[in-house]
């Protein structure tokens, strides 16, 4: 790292380097429906697990703007890999930017902080964490989660089954989500589950797109111990996800609108070789979806910048749900026209915009979904409360 280079540009340069090789492997990993051990395997020699570690613990200590620029610069590579570095990103930057402050206030022991500041450094050193929170049947509504914990003397006994689970069988933890069994008004609260004994991978991602994320199911019935527990108080789940959402729904954006932009690259080039830029109609093609994905950009980008100065305003979180649909929605659409525009030669398996668009089409699938961001914004341009006052609650 140069005088002049921070942290947050290293780690911004490292991810353009390992770019194209994600994408060299991407065409393989999708066919087979692989995880892609070797991404993870450059991912980590470069350090990159440390992304949202803060400096003292040995990381990068990148903010939220930082972490939205690596997390496109992947998605240019490879949709897949940056989709489960993202489950992981969201892990350790709501560990380090959630302000202690607020966790003191909800009650935490010193004890929590200490255990925070373990898993981070861990992650630093090359640890993998994955998001164990959709459930089939609720998907990531976390007031329906049925995953339970009760108390032991050594901490928790966690049983339950989780869903969509990128990474499964790959990661060295879980964060789960779990409601307190047995309770008159359960509370749902984080756990940080070491993979091990307890665990069982059912291996049923056969998905459309995003198909080397090995997002299988995941069954628990293990005991942890008391610093499993995030935060070290129960309970702070929903006010979290409420307060301070862009790790549950803006950090996709910033995937979505990677792959959007790997999109017109990849149509750009099909047009060079094909000789079908000198089509009016497929340069007007090229032309809105270059435009249309620079916008996604730049209001992933305002986002970012708003998160970092000001997280949790009710105004940065508009923001947050504005970002993951216009990035979900502009991913799919500019897919399938540049698709339209390449011709039937690139919807054969195997060619980059045929994956592409199978992966873009996943942006306004994921949760939030588009609906769901649509309907949040819709309720407070009327003046309501999103996260209450819909007939389905949010969360």
């Amino acid at each position: 790292m140069t005088a002049a280079e921070s942290p947050g540009e290293r780690a911004l340069a490292l991810a353009r380097e390992l770019a194209p090789d994600l994408a060299e492997r991407a065409a393989v990993h999708d066919e087979h429906g692989r995880f892609p051990k070797a991404d993870f395997a450059d991912l980590r020699a470069a350090g990159l697990f440390g992304l949202m570690v803060p400096e003292r613990l040995g990381g990068f200590g990148a903010s939220f703007a930082e972490y939205s620029r690596v997390a496109s610069a992947l998605a240019r590579g490879a949709g897949s890999t940056a989709l489960v570095f993202n489950m992981h990103a969201s892990v350790t930057g709501a560990l380090a930017q959630t302000p202690d402050d607020l966790v003191r206030l909800l009650g935490a022991p010193k004890s929590s902080f200490e255990a925070r500041d373990k898993a981070l450094e861990a992650a630093a050193g090359g640890a993998l964490y994955g998001v164990a929170m959709s459930e089939r049947g609720s998907g990531s509504r976390l007031s329906k989660t049925s995953t339970a914990y009760r108390r032991t003397n050594a901490g928790y006994r966690i049983t339950g089954s989780k869903a969509f689970v990128s990474g499964a069988g790959h990661v060295d933890a879980y964060l789960v989500t779990a409601r307190e069994a047995d309770a008159e008004e359960p509370q749902v609260s984080y756990f940080l589950v070491p993979a091990g004994e307890g665990i069982r991978i059912e291996e049923t991602w056969d998905s459309l797109g995003m198909r080397a994320t090995g997002s299988q199911d995941v069954h628990f019935d293990v005991e942890v111990d008391a610093d499993a527990l995030l935060g070290g108080v129960e309970g702070l789940t929903l006010m979290i996800a409420e307060a301070m959402p862009q790790w549950l729904v803006a950090s996709y954006s910033a995937v979505y609108a990677g792959v959007a932009r790997a999109a017109v690259d990849a149509a750009a080039e099909h047009l060079r070789s094909r000789g079908l830029g000198r089509l009016p109609a497929a340069r007007a093609r090229l032309g809105r979806a270059d435009t249309a994905v620079a916008a996604a950009e730049l209001v992933v980008a305002e986002t970012a910048a708003r998160i970092d100065t000001a997280p949790g305003d009710p105004e940065t979180n508009r923001w947050v749900w504005r970002a993951k649909l216009t990035a979900g929605d502009t991913a799919v659409q500019v897919a399938s026209s540049l698709l339209e525009a390449a011709g039937a030669s690139a919807s054969r398996r195997g060619h980059p915009l045929e994956r592409l668009y199978r992966d873009a089409r996943c942006g306004a699938l994921q949760p939030a979904t588009s609906d769901v961001c649509a309907d949040w914004l819709g309720v407070a341009a009327l003046g309501d409360d999103p996260d209450h006052d819909a007939e389905v609650p949010r969360w």
